[in-house]
């Protein structure tokens, strides 16, 4: 009986999980499929777990991961060089805002406007976030 229980619940956190790629990335294809791609390898490279603890332990990782999801990530597209228009859901957490400065450096020492790939959608995640 906990097994079956189990097993609802693990189906239930997959489920989950793909409402939330689809919510978080909607219209990127690239990281629909991505994060799609990501979650089904995941669950299948788990899906021989049998210990409970161990099961319960991963769904509340998946639950973790969803949190991170649905509250770091944001969208953006770039509409004339050098403007972009932001897609923030309310669950976005915001922190303190400091004035854009263009020659800032990212911590791997690469300017943050390399990264954005002209005239396509993108997902920006907190670079220091730890899972």
């Amino acid at each position: 009986m906990a097994s079956n229980q189990l097993r609802k619940e693990v189906l239930r956190a997959f489920k989950s999980l793909h409402r939330t790629r689809l919510h978080v990335f909607e219209g990127d294809l690239r990281a629909l499929n991505a994060a799609r791609d990501k979650i089904n390898e995941e669950f299948k490279k788990n899906k021989v777990v049998e210990d409970g603890e161990k099961i319960k332990e991963m769904l509340g990782f998946t639950k973790a991961v969803e949190e991170e999801l649905r509250t770091t990530v944001i969208q953006a597209r770039e509409t004339e060089p050098g403007k972009y228009t932001l897609r923030i859901s309310p669950e976005t957490t915001k922190l303190d805002n400091f004035p854009f400065d263009p020659n800032s450096r990212s911590i791997e020492g690469v300017q943050l406007h390399n990264f954005l790939q002209k005239g396509s959608i993108f997902w920006v995640n907190r670079c220091l976030s730890n899972l």
